[in-house]
């Protein structure tokens, strides 16, 4: 018989939060919300507050603001997370201030504790706790009294079987000596970092007593709808490194005659295809023969389009399989992305659609969309977001701009081409005094493949491929050398 006491977890309420602790918050746990000013503490705070609270599961929320508290709920009923039933009935705001003009922690303390005792909640929330320590006078600030009080608050907390939060602002978790961090079950720290001309906001589980939860820095956004949390990918352990060896997999068509041939038989599923070019040798049009052939199989499709907007986008062939959705196309106009909200995003659209195909077009586009703290370090992001897509079964096409020197030949201009089982190369040649594009396939994962370079066009049926260079007996210049 196991002894193992079961502590409840309780749902925040939070998209993706419940992700970042482990399943959820430990009921009865005592727990703080820390973070610089402005990075999202309170709206958190309520947006737990209200998703809990119920009649028999009431809330009560101090307040120790230097403004009133209309004021704070003035602005937080803008969120669609709040909700007037609620206030005077399972949530209750008390305001300290008359206790915080003595100064005295035993007055604030005993206020508390009166209140919780006369409304016996199941949740209470201290906003903001390092009020209560600023508002004590510089020379009756003690150590000692401090840390009792902080102690005697959570002792008292954890004997009313109440989940409490402390909400407060501080620098930076590794700054602080506050003997809060080490009464705490959890600490959420939340920040807004500002690179160059755009801010982003991040939360980290500092930690949670008891329970496994997301290492590391996690992006989140405020919206209407209050916080969402985007949890940073992390690729798991597989006991198989890659994937399957192409001759014990499935083979899908690529949509355009002769490639699937170049291929070996068409391209590997649940793998990842990178296909590079200069502007307008046929990316986006490769893409498009490979969604389109996979609705025509019943496999629908998702973009992620970085180069062009939807609108653009819906003046080809995609228009009729997006409107009649055989094909999701993510959303990716606003500016300063990171890497897991957009994975985020595919995911989502991925397993409403049941999608088997996915194409990112392009990675170039992709890097220039993302906030500048996450471009630094778009190499190791993209491998993490292609290996979580890659887990989920579906095969994915990622195109990228390249520059053509034709003298040399490269696979990626930020040296990626490592994270794609196979490698398609677009580009053009000079051929008796005119360009003409070609296509050559680097590699295909365990598997043999077509080592020609063939000519190409596109007219209005989309990609034709044409002759080896070799057998063609024009006279050509420029020739493509390999740049190791």
């Amino acid at each position: 018989m196991s002894n193992t006491v079961t502590i409840r977890r309780l749902p925040t309420g939070v998209p993706g939060l419940d992700h970042l602790l482990g399943g959820g918050l430990p009921e009865f746990s005592f727990n703080l919300i820390a973070g610089t000013p402005g990075s999202g503490k309170t709206t958190l705070a309520h947006q737990i507050m209200f998703s809990l609270a119920a009649p028999d599961y009431r809330a009560l929320f101090f307040t120790v603001l230097g403004e009133p508290t209309l004021k704070m709920l003035r602005y937080q009923q803008q969120f669609a997370f709040f909700d007037h039933g609620k206030i005077n009935q399972s949530i209750r705001f008390v305001n300290l201030a008359t206790e915080l003009l003595e100064g005295d922690f035993d007055r604030v303390l005993a206020r508390i504790a009166a209140e919780v005792k006369d409304y016996e909640p199941s949740l209470v929330f201290v906003d903001s706790f390092r009020s209560v320590v600023q508002s004590v006078r510089p020379e009756d600030r003690n150590v000692s009294d401090l840390q009792r009080f902080v102690q005697q608050l959570g002792m008292q907390m954890t004997s009313w079987q109440a989940t409490t939060f402390l909400i407060g602002e501080y620098l930076a978790p590794e700054s602080e000596s506050s003997p809060v961090f080490t009464v705490a079950d959890g600490i959420l720290w939340l920040s807004q970092n500002l690179h160059r001309n755009s801010m982003v906001r991040k939360m980290q589980v500092v930690k949670m007593r008891g329970q496994a939860q997301a290492p590391g820095l996690h992006t989140f956004r405020i919206g209407d709808a209050g916080l969402q949390v985007f949890p940073r990918a992390i690729v798991q352990p597989v006991e198989t490194a890659g994937p399957a060896t192409a001759g014990g997999t499935e083979r899908i068509s690529m949509g355009v005659a002769g490639l699937d041939e170049m291929l070996g038989g068409g391209l590997p599923a649940g793998y990842s295809l990178l296909a590079v070019g200069p502007s307008g040798s046929g990316k986006t049009i490769l893409a498009t023969a490979f969604l389109a052939e996979g609705a025509r199989c019943g496999e629908p499709g998702v973009i992620a389009a970085f180069e062009k907007s939807p609108s653009q986008l819906m003046n080809n062939k995609l228009h009729a399989l997006v409107s009649a959705g055989q094909v999701g196309v993510i959303d990716t106009r606003s500016l300063d992305l990171s890497i897991d909200e957009t994975l985020h995003d595919m995911i989502r659209m991925i397993d409403r659609m049941q999608a088997k195909r996915v194409v990112i077009d392009s990675l170039s586009g992709f890097e220039l969309a993302l906030a500048p703290e996450f471009s630094e370090d778009f190499r190791g992001s993209l491998y993490r977001m292609v290996a979580e897509l890659t887990s989920k079964g579906v095969t994915i096409l990622m195109t990228s701009e390249l520059e053509d020197r034709y003298t040399d030949l490269r696979f990626s201009p930020f040296g990626s081409a490592f994270l794609a089982d196979a490698i398609l190369v677009q580009r053009y040649v000079e051929i008796a005094g005119q360009f003409k594009r070609v296509f050559s396939i680097v590699k295909v994962r365990g598997s043999d493949h077509s080592k020609d370079i063939r000519l190409f066009d596109i007219g209005d049926d989309g990609i034709v491929i044409g002759e080896s260079l070799s057998e063609y007996d024009g006279i050509m210049t420029g020739h493509p050398t390999v740049n190791p």
